[in-house]
């Protein structure tokens, strides 16, 4: 903190590696690979919005960029993308309980970690 670097909380850090295998037992209990489910009308949506720009422009677009466009998300690109929302989520809560509560960021992940365990505990008749 005296030379002004912004040090992650560890506890932060190897939440990434725990929402992956938590994305990965999700997976295995429904015995269903990312995106299967939607993958093809992901695909026809695009499709159809880039045939409505060819429509709209009189002009085609090429084919190679029209194939790279309408590409559906394949399992890395989904596991990925859900892994860096989380993480937003996550260091975004951080950083405002920090601010709120005047502490550094590793205080503030176990304020927000007891704060969250303490709702659920509640939400479940089990405290108080």
């Amino acid at each position: 903190l005296d030379k002004n670097v912004l040090i992650l909380p560890d506890v932060f850090l190897n939440a990434g590696g725990v929402t992956v295998s938590y994305f990965e037992w999700l997976k295995n209990l429904s015995h269903v690979r990312f995106g299967r489910l939607n993958k093809r009308y992901e695909i026809s949506g695009k499709i159809r919005l880039l045939d409505a720009v060819e429509d709209a422009t009189k002009s085609k677009i090429a084919e190679k960029i029209r194939n790279e466009l309408s590409e559906g998300a394949n399992e890395l690109k989904i596991v990925q993308s859900g892994l860096e929302e989380t993480m937003v989520i996550a260091y975004n809560e951080l950083s405002q309980t920090s601010a709120i509560k005047g502490c550094d960021l590793r205080t503030a992940a176990f304020y927000n970690a007891i704060n969250k365990i303490a709702k659920a505990y509640e939400q479940l008749g089990i405290f108080p």
